[in-house]
């Protein structure tokens, strides 16, 4: 039986309670006393924390995020770090549960002593610590989800690099309807912030065209159990399915579907892992699989051999250096990309370096190009570094760029 979980406010004072008690009873009235910039740095060292899946269903997902990031992290470490620091991550594994997030992240706060918090992975984990971000004001940086309420109200701890998820399904939705000559759309969900975040979101993106969700179905987080949603979407005649889901559940629901002769065009947010959902779809030809992407496609072929993948700091080369048995991944140049950005911000913030320096100097940052068309911009008023959002299709058991939709539309109706 899944209970409800409680409200952010009760962990709060739960950890508010926990901080007074290992505080010694002090006595100062709150145990989140702003911090003067020591905590987690040293003279030699910058401790950073992370809680994302590194085992479980989501562990995909988890992994290489932290991997994209350490690729470039071990080699920024290797040149002497950042002012004279290194840079060192502690990890703990969540398993993309929000309570074990919510435990690891009083560990990494109380225990831990970190100067900031790095590379967290999912809606419903990072959602759920969000109460303690703001209670201890530490800087939150490079989250894997799209999620609107990491961006609005605006918080200034959250720095994201990625787009939203409302960007993701609004451009998505404005290529079925206007490019692919789509109206019946459905959607299907997790059902949870995830979930309800991407619903919202295709939900407003039909409003503009007059449009309503023809079905929507969801399924439990955890579970592989998208029978129900399914006959729900095939009942509804839908031409096309929006998808909130990660890779398993969303896979099981292609599969299933293609067993029963169903086959609109699928469309998946960012978050699904476009990597390991093509691995898990190999042997499915023929489908018209779509999934919206914030990073360009890693591709070592590329023409313009951008030294964000192949150069001497590439995270091409650095992924071959330090995980060998790693293949590229869209999710691992993500982390990758938050990593550079993370560094980019303590090299700006200087020597002297405290929490609210950093933010100042994540600011300042405007017009960061680090390669492949990628330009990143932050503001005081705004904490999302990126906005652009690129399109790519299951081919050939891979993911590759959308350069024309019209190819996409005559595909699809030649193969149904």
């Amino acid at each position: 039986m899944n209970l409800p979980e409680p409200p952010p406010d009760f962990f709060r004072i739960c950890l508010c309670c926990l901080l007074w008690l290992l505080t010694g009873c002090s006595a100062s009235t709150d145990p989140f006393v702003p911090q003067t910039g020591t905590q987690g740095v040293t003279d030699t060292k910058v401790l950073l924390g992370s809680s994302l899946a590194l085992k479980g269903h989501a562990s995909f997902l988890g992994s290489q995020t932290l991997r994209g990031a350490m690729c470039y992290l071990n080699h920024v470490n290797s040149q002497g770090g950042v002012h004279g620091r290194t840079i060192e991550v502690i990890a703990h594994d969540d398993s993309y549960d929000p309570l074990m997030c919510l435990t690891n992240t009083q560990r990494l706060i109380i225990d831990d002593q970190v100067f900031a918090l790095f590379c967290y992975v999912g809606t419903p984990t990072t959602v759920r610590i969000l109460p303690l971000v703001e209670e201890a004001q530490i800087p939150l940086l490079g989250m894997f989800t799209g999620a609107n309420a990491l961006r609005d109200p605006f918080n200034r701890w959250l720095i994201n690099v990625r787009a939203s998820y409302y960007q993701e399904t609004k451009v998505a939705v404005q290529h079925l309807v206007t490019d692919l000559g789509l109206k019946k759309i459905a959607i299907f969900y997790q059902y949870d912030a995830y979930g309800f975040d991407g619903l919202t979101g295709t939900e407003l993106a039909l409003k503009e065209f007059g449009l309503v969700p023809v079905a929507s179905g969801s399924y439990n987080r955890g579970t592989l159990d998208v029978q129900e949603g399914l006959a729900k979407v095939i009942s509804s005649g839908a031409e096309a399915v929006v998808m909130i889901g990660t890779y398993d559940p969303c896979a099981a629901f292609i599969k299933m579907s293609d067993e029963k002769g169903f086959r609109p065009v699928f469309y998946l947010v960012s978050f699904v892992g476009a990597d390991e959902l093509a691995r898990r779809l190999e042997s499915y030809q023929n489908l018209t699989v779509i999934v919206s992407q914030v990073v360009p496609p890693p591709d070592p072929d590329r023409q313009d051999a951008s030294p964000l993948l192949t150069g001497e700091a590439g995270y091409l080369t650095l992924l071959k250096r330090y995980y060998p048995e790693d293949r590229p991944s869209f999710v691992g140049l993500e982390g990758f990309i938050n990593a550079r950005v993370l560094v980019e911000g303590l090299q700006r913030a200087g020597s002297d370096l405290t929490r609210d320096r950093f933010i100042q100097a994540i600011e300042s940052i405007h017009d960061f190009t680090p390669g492949l068309d990628i330009n990143i911009s932050f503001s005081p008023t705004d904490h999302q570094g990126l906005d652009r959002v690129y399109f790519t299709r299951l081919e050939n058991g891979q993911f590759s760029l959308i350069k024309d939709w019209a190819d996409v539309k005559s595909q699809h109706t030649a193969s149904h």
